[in-house]
């Protein structure tokens, strides 16, 4: 929670600090209050479904058949691999300092506090969108199904939070956001066909990890690449300056539902 707090106050200060120079963004309080109303809504009722959730119980994992899994994502319940595992936990890091990057340049670095905003609020609202997906869907791991799995590691609560998978989001965010930024700041770069290029490829990667480690079936890192990308880059794109009025992101948060939408038209 202090972590949080932290974040937001980081968020409410990239808002208001002047900006010296061209930025291709506009923020201001007024504008962020429904985006930093939905990051908030959606991170409370995301804690608040994780504390009803009750881990499995040993007669329940013992009545688990890998073969009710759908015939797509089955192979992922003989995996698991410890150093897949921490590769996709330190892939998660690097993916998260991204950002960092738009220090090097003098341009972006004028603009640094719309950044960090910027990518507060993305981490933000696909953060807490996640949890709430997993606390709604109560999907088993694919681990949970492994015989070679220490019963101790099943019992745990994350055990039923498989999708959708929080390193793949956190990573297309990262990585997405990123992208997004370096092409609006700058947009005749010859680096724009591999920066893209590589925002594509890495949340992949991660995806990758998290099913060889038996830690998500496919459906979960593809549904977590989708909703990642989908933030990252839709939370600069809506605050660049000259955005038709018409053109907006919604989401309706409910205890046990939250629908993104994105509206072209004049």
């Amino acid at each position: 929670m202090k972590n949080n707090l932290l974040l937001l106050l980081i968020l409410l200060l990239g808002i208001q600090v002047p900006i010296l120079g061209q930025s291709p963004y506009n923020l201001n309080l007024k504008k962020e209050i429904p985006y930093i109303s939905t990051a908030v809504g959606l991170n409370l009722g995301g804690a608040y479904l994780a504390s009803q959730l009750n881990n499995l119980s040993i007669t329940q994992i013992a009545a688990l058949d890998a073969n009710k899994v759908n015939s797509f994502d089955r192979f992922a319940t003989t995996n698991l691999s410890n150093s897949f595992a921490r590769a996709s936990n330190g892939l998660e890091i690097a993916t998260q300092l991204l950002p960092i990057l738009f220090l090097s340049k003098k341009k972006s670095r004028r603009h640094f506090g719309q950044i960090l905003a910027m990518y507060v609020e993305a981490s933000f609202i696909n953060t807490g969108l996640t949890i709430v997906t997993k606390m709604t869907f109560h999907r088993t791991r694919p681990f949970v199904y492994n015989p070679a799995v220490p019963i101790e590691d099943k019992l745990g609560r994350t055990a039923r939070a498989s999708f959708i998978s929080g390193h793949t989001s956190t990573a297309a965010v990262g990585c997405f956001f990123t992208a997004k930024i370096f092409s609006d700041f700058y947009p005749d770069s010859p680096w724009k066909p591999l920066v893209w290029g590589a925002a594509g490829v890495i949340p992949g990667v991660m995806g990758y990890f998290r099913v060889a480690a038996g830690k998500h079936y496919p459906t979960d890192v593809m549904a977590g690449y989708l909703v990642g990308g989908a933030i990252g880059f839709l939370v600069p794109h809506l605050h660049k300056k000259g955005m038709g009025k018409s053109e907006k992101l919604s989401l309706n948060i409910g205890i046990n539902a939250a629908r993104l939408t994105y509206r072209f038209g004049k």
